[in-house]
């Protein structure tokens, strides 16, 4: 019942397993793995709704609604809770925790391995770092502690917002930004229709940035929950910053 567990469930869990996975796990712009939802079930994070499916195991987040988990409990139910995943060390954690959950830790740490080689061929890359800031709706960034840093440093850049002084989950004006100057700003993907707080997003400032460089790049679903699509969206940043560069692994 929670996007990131959805995923971890969903590459881990043996057939007839897993039964049913969120709502938003059908949400291409935050779901990897749309695609593979739609062969489940789909629940809407409600106790009854998920108790009515009779399940033996119920995964959460730990965002999850308390009063949601805890009428399970009553239910009976055994639910696990997985916390959110802040660094790219805790992946491989989260993916160990749900191997053995759904006792599946041979396949886990298969996929724990494969992890940990992509992420050594891309640490092991030198050359220069080019300056790079997050730049998300209403203005915030990420900076040290988050994942999104952990993909950005791992890709080969380093993260301006850090040396301005700003941490994660803070306001960067735009005055700061131009300021900053990095070499690239990342936006987010922009939901469909409007919305004032992705607005700053468009601004003519980011736009400047953006179009002196001839580079942008936003974050998408590969971003978003602490799984093995994290690296590929550190590769797709390390060939951006290749191009930026000029220099080849």
């Amino acid at each position: 019942m929670n996007l990131c567990t959805d995923q971890l469930a969903m590459m881990l869990a043996t057939e007839g397993q897993l039964l049913s996975v969120s709502q938003i796990a059908l949400d291409t712009h935050v779901s990897p793995m749309a695609e593979e939802a739609r062969g489940y079930r789909i629940n809407y994070g409600q106790a009854e709704d998920i108790y009515l499916m009779r399940p033996d195991l119920v995964l959460a987040g730990e965002y999850t609604p308390r009063t949601t988990v805890d009428m399970l409990r009553g239910l009976g139910i055994r639910v696990e809770i997985f916390a959110i995943t802040s660094s790219l060390d805790e992946v491989t954690d989260q993916l160990a925790k749900m191997g053995t959950v759904l006792h599946r830790e041979a396949q886990a740490q298969a996929i724990i391995a494969d992890f940990q080689t992509r992420r050594a061929t891309l640490a092991s890359e030198a050359g220069p770092r080019p300056a790079a800031i997050f730049y998300y709706a209403n203005g915030f960034t990420s900076g040290a502690g988050s994942l999104a840093n952990d993909i950005l440093e791992l890709a080969g850049f380093s993260n301006a917002a850090i040396e301005a002084g700003y941490g994660s989950g803070q306001k960067m004006p735009l005055e700061v930004l131009a300021l900053t100057d990095p070499d690239l700003v990342i936006t987010t993907t922009p939901y469909p229709g409007g919305s004032r707080a992705e607005d700053v997003m468009q601004h003519p400032v980011v736009k400047a940035i953006q179009d002196s460089r001839a580079t942008a790049a936003v974050t998408d679903h590969d971003w978003v929950c602490g799984t093995p699509f994290v690296l590929r969206a550190a590769e797709q940043l390390a060939d951006l910053r290749r191009s930026m560069t000029g220099v080849q692994p």
